[in-house]
């Protein structure tokens, strides 16, 4: 998988999965495009980009801001003319049961999990319309298929949303030559699941309802979204792929 001179961008690449890809498109050749919400997060990925011999660059937005985003397209657009893909990674994971959720979370959750990648799909959309063609992932998670997970209604209904807006979207943008995915992973070894992981019996539970006995790691992720994004993948469009070692099955 050559991604040689593509540009990508990754929203929420500052930590986690979104690091991940972002050091992993580099290592296929591509140009990085670096989103986080927190500056100092998306500088140093592409800082340990660039010093590894990659090229990329920090682009701190708020992808649930719609000036924001269009304002870090402008830039992409004036530095290298381009998007060829777009990962939208960027999320948040408020962990309350419903009778304690505050309105603030839920509204924040809708907006970074979903609208954030509403709008960045519209607005890079647009672009690979002009350009004849492109690729978008969208990281959604098995929460939003068949695995709800309890204290976290809020990120249940935007993974779930994202899936939907997913296949929509591949519907629409297919007359533009935009393929569009998402990819649903199950608990991956990040620092979102840490004060999770600390829990001895849901540890446990979570170990036995996967069939290849272990939890997920970045890596496991990466391919995946690789593959998806490049041309060995140029008939998959509107799917949702589950990297979660069995937990969900179809």
């Amino acid at each position: 998988m050559n991604f040689t001179d593509q540009v990508v961008l990754i929203t929420g690449a500052g930590r986690g999965i979104g690091k991940a890809l972002a050091l992993a498109f580099a290592q296929a050749g591509a140009r990085v495009a670096v989103n986080d919400i927190n500056p100092d997060s998306c500088v140093k990925t592409a800082d340990e980009i660039i010093a590894s011999g990659g090229q990329a660059v920090a682009c701190h937005a708020d992808v649930a801001n719609k000036l924001a985003v269009q304002a870090m397209l402008i830039d992409l657009e004036d530095r290298w003319g381009r998007v060829d893909v777009l990962v939208n990674n960027a999320g948040v994971e408020p962990h309350k049961p419903i009778v304690q959720l505050d309105e603030w979370d839920w509204n924040r959750t809708i907006d970074v999990n979903l609208k954030g990648a509403f709008i960045c799909s519209q607005s890079v959309g647009r672009m690979m319309q002009k350009q004849g063609g492109g690729v978008i992932v969208n990281i959604a998670s098995i929460a939003g298929r068949a695995a709800g997970l309890r204290d976290r209604s809020a990120y249940v209904a935007s993974k779930t949303g994202l899936i939907g807006f997913t296949k929509e979207c591949a519907r629409e943008f297919a007359a533009y030559n935009i393929r569009v995915n998402a990819v649903c992973p199950g608990v991956i070894i990040t620092e979102m699941t840490a004060h999770l992981r600390q829990n001895e019996a849901q540890l446990k539970k979570w170990l036995e309802d996967i069939p290849l006995g272990r939890l997920g790691e970045p890596a496991d992720v990466t391919g995946p979204v690789l593959f998806l994004c490049s041309d060995a993948a140029r008939y998959i469009t509107g799917q949702a792929i589950n990297v979660d070692g069995g937990k969900v099955m179809l």
